[in-house]
């Protein structure tokens, strides 16, 4: 295999190809190959080999306009040997508004006009982008962190998932089929560590380690800097990383606390297209990426992985304690820890929880499924976007819904792409009522809730997108909360005109306060929030100029 990821670029006009391979050669040849094709069959010929020498390709600069095969066309054909590429539309002003009507099937991640008068302007920040989101994911065969386990234990499926929400390349050996697994193991002195493993670049290693321990492993920061903060968030979804952003841009030394992974529930989908100056789309794994850049530059301080079990009072601080034992101060706290998917309540789903039942998008798990038969219940955008996303693996996907049509829970552009892929399946007025299996999943029952006709299907894979409730339990007692356990704020604690129990101000709660001074909610985990993920920066963003508002009145 060559040392360099492949970039390919194909236009049938001569001079417009030599064109193309000198400016980008001049930018990127340092780190990746240029390889050039006069034609979509050449291409073709060129990726199917590239393919067979298990050789990466990271970007496919296609024009559109080309006899005998559109760019369109091949591209649809490219994506089936590499699905991960990003790829760019070349068009010409004569081809009109083509390339936004060509976005569906083959969904290039830009489009480009040619001939581009400046490199510098026109193709080379659109490049560095791409090629920065298809290094995210890309981990050379011969190097990287290496994951071994045995694919149906829970524990197993729990480090990888994080691995893969924290954008942490991996290779992973499947101790039940990689003889190299067992090399390796083996090579540590034992065959019975406890598993999973993670095997590290420069020969170290950690087996089944906390969440925390990889961390530290990582590099990344397990321990507060300051002894007191303008602003704690707690929860590094969307909600979060707004409010990071634009508190740290704005002056405030601002600590993001996470538990798990940046992204939150969010982070856990595939793709979103209806976000704002994103025509073709983007994966929340890159608007977390780049949301975090952001944070960071701006001077925010993350701390990962760490869990918040309480906040209290003392005078004018804010007290923020952590499970570890740990207390933080500040001045300041937004609370924007979202929401987490309803568990499957049928018999057998305890058991085989992470082991081919899987609550969210699961996105480490996709490429395991290849050509195989994967089913998701739910009926909502989240459901939606897994669903187009594993049909790119699976050999087919079906949606299991509960209502009789997706219409009034999901996005009409995503009822539009699953209605058009013939690889899913919508399965309306249909519930899951068991699942069965002995060391992981093999079949799942499902009845019709009209006629009552129950299947039962085998299947090795479920994904559960049924709806969400707010993890706020550990608040108890300190804000105002719903008999759900969303958080009140602003206006919804006013009663009869009276403000919160217990409020200490000659004012009326800010727009986003909680019942405790100084508290805020941004997000999905806030009564009559709007569960949208444009939304949910919007308000982590308010928050600041809220939290602004409230340290002038100190």
């Amino acid at each position: 295999m060559t040392t360099k990821p492949m970039i390919l670029a194909v236009d049938d006009e001569p001079t417009a190809l030599a064109a193309i391979e000198r400016d980008v050669e001049h930018e990127y040849g340092a780190d990746f190959q240029i390889v050039c094709a006069t034609s979509g069959s050449e291409a073709l010929a060129m990726l199917k080999q590239l393919k067979l020498r298990n050789e990466a390709v990271a970007l496919l600069l296609i024009d559109q306009r080309m006899p005998h095969m559109t760019g369109v066309e091949l591209l649809e054909q490219a994506v089936e040997l590499y699905p991960d590429a990003k790829s760019v539309l070349l068009t010409v002003p004569a081809d009109g508004d083509v390339p936004i009507f060509t976005i569906r099937p083959a969904k290039p991640d830009c489009y480009l006009r040619k001939p581009w008068d400046s490199p510098e302007e026109n193709l080379y920040p659109i490049l560095k982008d791409l090629l920065a989101d298809w290094q995210v994911t890309y981990r050379s065969p011969s190097e990287g962190l290496r994951v071994i386990g045995h694919r149906w234990a829970s524990n197993t499926y729990r480090v990888r998932d994080l691995l893969a929400r924290n954008q942490v390349r991996y290779e992973w050996l499947d101790l039940d089929t990689s003889e190299e697994a067992r090399r390796l193991l083996a090579a540590l002195g034992s065959e019975r560590l406890a598993l999973p493993v993670l095997l590290f670049p420069d020969g170290t290693w950690l087996a089944d380690p906390t969440p925390i321990e990889a961390a530290e492993h990582f590099g990344l920061r397990t321990q507060a800097q300051l002894p007191f903060y303008d602003l704690i968030i707690v929860g590094a979804g969307p909600a979060g990383l707004g409010a990071a952003v634009y508190g740290a841009s704005e002056g405030l030394q601002t600590l993001l606390i996470e538990r798990e992974a940046p992204g939150g529930q969010a982070g856990m989908s595939s793709k979103i297209e209806n976000y704002l100056g994103f025509p073709a789309g983007l994966s929340e794994a890159e608007l977390t990426r780049r949301a975090l850049l952001q944070a960071a530059r701006f001077g925010t301080e993350l701390l990962l992985p760490h869990e918040v079990n309480g906040i209290s009072v003392e005078g004018s601080a804010r007290l923020v304690h952590l499970v570890d034992g740990a207390t933080l101060r500040c001045h300041t706290v937004l609370l924007a820890t979202g929401v987490s998917y309803r568990t499957l309540d049928v018999p057998g789903s305890e058991r085989l929880n992470g082991a081919g039942l899987y609550y969210g998008a699961g996105m480490s798990e996709a490429p395991l499924y290849r050509d195989q038969d994967v089913y998701l219940v739910g009926g909502a955008n989240s459901a939606g976007q897994a669903a187009m996303y594993f049909s790119r693996y699976a050999r087919s996907v079906t949606l299991l819904v509960h209502g009789p049509s997706l219409d009034e829970s999901m996005s009409q552009y995503l009822i539009d792409q699953i209605t058009a892929s013939p690889a899913i399946n919508v399965l309306t007025s249909t519930r899951v009522v068991e699942v069965k299996g002995k060391t992981n999943l093999e079949a799942i029952t499902i009845t019709n809730t009209e006629t009552f006709e129950t299947q039962v299907l085998p299947t090795t894979a479920l994904f559960v997108f049924i709806g969400a409730m707010p993890q706020t339990g550990w608040l108890a007692g300190l804000v105002e909360r719903d008999e759900h356990g969303y958080i009140l704020s602003g206006l919804d604690m006013l009663h009869d005109g009276h403000r919160p129990a217990g409020w200490t101000l000659d004012r009326d709660p800010f727009p986003l306060e909680t019942s405790v001074p100084g508290v805020f909610v941004a997000g999905d985990t806030r009564l009559h929030s709007m569960k949208r993920v444009a939304s949910a920066v919007g308000e982590g963003a308010m928050s600041v100029g809220l939290v602004h508002a409230y340290l002038r009145g100190l």
